[in-house]
């Protein structure tokens, strides 16, 4: 099978990773990628948001399965694209894919499929968000409508730093803030059946302790130790497929990777957001714990065959990703600066570096190229062991000015 990824992140480090491990891919490519993909697929210049331009791409390259890793495209209608040339996608339409495009839209569609979730109002004026805010009162939780990549979201007790945000936006949702522990949970789809992966927490804080602003995303672990036994199994009865069977309902049915935000509060479950792809970090962590092969998986949820497939296998361990940054991330970041230290950081067979923000420069070496850089991955047979596995990574690698958190999956390996 020759599958193309479309995408230049960690997130499509980590897809094209999987997928050269499945015995069924014969053929990989990636589409722009980056200097890490690069190591496990060609790579293909392309302008990732032009469907026309990434279905001639897999035309050309006789492709069997087109997989669209980033959010944009897909709102942009990418997979449709592919699709309208005769080759399987994975990725839902551009009408499906307004369930991450469209905050409001999720909300809607949360409502009719009686999806548990946040009370909210959406705004478009200041005075509609002032009236809001104050229904709510602090902590206030006030999220941009559209695209935002993670960093949409202001989650505050200062009322002027929301109405700020709620005005900058212009279009927003503002709704009642959520207690409990935040949890992700991914599932494949071909519309009609449902395939849950495995749990994990990611760290969306730039700073310990959970301090500093919004990112796309620190850290992540997975599985979850503390979490109930039940959770996954409830999530599917009462969030992921009421979902689908809703949008299908409607005649946008939804085909991907659906990914449900959540959040356990004290009065159960509630969905915090959807978005309509593998997360980043967190497909990391959960890729690395897939012993099915990814190739074939995502191909039977692509051409409607999910309920054929004979499910999926995890391995007992854990793993744990740690993102480090750029100088500056997650304002403007720098970029071109060398990085050191990337053989070495991987060089115990349990730790992989996946690249996110990198690029060559005029002299072969690998420079920064964004805000998030890499994400060291490790695994090991306890969250512990994943952890110390993942940190020694990140202590081996050298990037002027860079920054990381030191407390992923800390408390949770504490028990």
């Amino acid at each position: 099978m020759k599958v193309l990824v479309i995408g230049g992140g960690a997130r499509e480090h980590a897809l094209c990773r999987a997928l050269s491990l499945d015995p069924g891919v014969t053929s990989l490519h990636c589409a722009p990628g980056n200097a890490g993909t690069a190591q496990v697929a060609q790579s293909h210049p392309v302008d990732a948001l032009d469907g026309t331009a990434v279905a001639a791409l897999a035309t050309r390259l006789d492709a069997d399965l087109v997989v669209v890793g980033p959010e944009a495209p897909l709102v942009a209608g990418v997979a449709d694209a592919v699709r309208s040339v005769g080759i399987p996608c994975f990725g839902p339409s551009k009408e499906a894919a307004e369930l991450e495009g469209s905050k409001a839209f999720a909300k809607e569609v949360m409502a009719a499929a009686g999806v548990p979730t946040a009370r909210s109002y959406v705004c478009v004026t200041p005075e509609e968000a002032d009236a809001a805010l104050d229904a709510f009162g602090p902590p206030y939780v006030v999220k941009d409508d559209g695209l935002a990549a993670g960093k949409g979201v202001v989650v505050t007790g200062d009322l002027r730093e929301a109405r700020e945000h709620a005005v900058a936006c212009g279009r927003v949702v503002i709704e009642e803030f959520l207690d409990g522990p935040e949890v992700s949970l991914f599932a494949v789809t071909d519309g009609v059946t449902v395939l849950p992966l495995q749990p994990a927490q990611d760290f969306k804080r730039a700073l310990d302790a959970d301090q500093g602003p919004n990112t796309g995303g620190m850290g992540a672990y997975s599985p979850l130790p503390w979490s109930d036994p039940k959770l996954v199994e409830e999530v599917l009865d009462s969030v992921l497929q009421p979902t689908v069977d809703e949008l299908r309902r409607r005649g946008t049915p939804f085909s991907g990777l659906l990914y449900a935000g959540l959040a356990l509060t004290s009065r159960g479950v509630r969905v915090i957001e959807f978005n309509a792809r593998f997360g980043d970090p967190e497909t990391q962590v959960v890729l690395a714990r897939l012993r099915t092969p990814l190739g074939g998986l995502l191909l039977h949820a692509a051409t409607g065959r999910l309920a054929d497939h004979p499910g999926l296998r995890w391995s007992d361990g854990s793993a744990v990703t740690v993102v480090i940054a750029s100088h500056n991330y997650p304002g403007t970041p720098r970029t071109g600066d060398p990085i050191g230290g990337l053989p070495d950081a991987a060089a115990d067979e349990h730790t992989y570096v996946h690249h996110a923000g990198t690029a060559h420069d005029a002299d072969g070496r690998v420079v920064s190229a964004g805000g998030r850089v890499l994400s060291v991955t490790a695994t090991g047979p306890d969250l512990t062991t994943a952890r110390d596995r993942a940190y020694a990574g990140v202590g081996r690698i050298t990037l002027d000015g860079s920054h990381h958190r030191t407390d992923i999956a800390r408390d949770a390996a504490r028990g």
